[in-house]
C-alpha cells in the first residue's frame, strides 16, 4: 500500500510544475512555506520521477521539472518566429497590392530603387505574393500578383477592400513628403501612380 504525499509535499510539486523558470530554494520557500523539510521533499519528489515521462532536476542550485532525454525526439516543436517585414518588403508588397500584376522592373520604376535580391522571396515564402505569369514584352518578365494567403492575413475579401488614398489620409499614413508635394502640385502621388497604370 502506498503511503499519500503530505500536503507539504503536494505544494513543492505543484510549485515547481506550474513555475515558468528553474526555482531556487529560496523561491521554493516564499512559495510554499517552512511547514516542512525542503530538501527532503525534493528529494522524495526526485526520487518520485526518476524513470518517468518528465524528471526534476537541479541545475545550478535550481529545481525544474524537464522532460526525460529518451523522450525528447517526441516533444520536440518547430516554432515560427514571425519576422518583422522590412521597409522595402512592406513597399513592395504595397505596390504589388496595388498594380498587380506587376514585374520587377515596374516595382522599382515606382519604387524608384531597385529590389533587393531576397525581398520577393520573403513575400513568396510568406505566402502573400505570387507568379502570376510573364509579360507579353520582348524579355517575357515574370509578373507578379498577391495570393489568397494575403487576402486572408489581411482580413479582405478582395483587391476592392483595400484602403484608398482617403482612407490612409484619414490613418495618417501617407508621408508628410507626399503631402507635401501634393499640396504643391494640386494633386495626389498615389493619383499620379494610378493614372499612369
Amino acid at each position: 500500500m502506498t503511503q499519500e504525499p503530505d500536503d507539504f509535499l503536494r505544494a513543492v510539486e505543484a510549485a515547481l510544475f506550474v513555475a515558468e523558470a528553474p526555482m531556487a530554494l529560496a523561491e521554493l520557500k516564499l512559495h510554499v512555506g517552512d511547514a516542512g523539510d525542503l530538501g527532503a521533499a525534493l528529494a522524495a519528489l526526485s526520487d518520485h520521477y526518476a524513470g518517468r515521462g518528465v524528471n526534476l532536476v537541479e541545475r545550478g542550485g535550481r529545481w525544474h521539472f524537464q522532460t526525460a532525454p529518451d523522450l525528447a525526439h517526441i516533444l520536440r516543436r518547430e516554432k515560427d518566429e514571425p519576422r518583422k517585414l522590412s521597409r522595402a518588403a512592406m513597399e513592395t508588397l504595397a505596390i504589388i497590392a496595388y498594380h498587380e500584376p506587376v514585374s520587377r522592373a515596374e516595382i522599382e520604376a515606382i519604387r524608384g530603387v531597385q529590389v533587393a535580391k531576397g525581398t520577393l522571396d520573403v513575400l513568396m515564402e510568406a505566402g502573400w505574393v505570387r507568379p502570376a505569369g510573364r509579360r507579353e514584352v520582348p524579355g517575357r518578365p515574370l509578373i507578379y500578383a498577391t495570393s489568397v494567403e494575403f487576402l486572408s492575413h489581411f482580413g479582405l475579401s478582395s483587391r476592392r477592400d483595400l484602403p484608398g488614398i482617403e482612407d490612409l489620409r484619414a490613418a495618417g499614413l501617407l508621408d508628410p513628403i507626399d503631402l507635401a508635394l501634393e499640396g504643391l502640385t494640386g494633386q495626389s502621388v498615389l493619383e499620379n501612380d494610378e493614372e499612369e497604370a
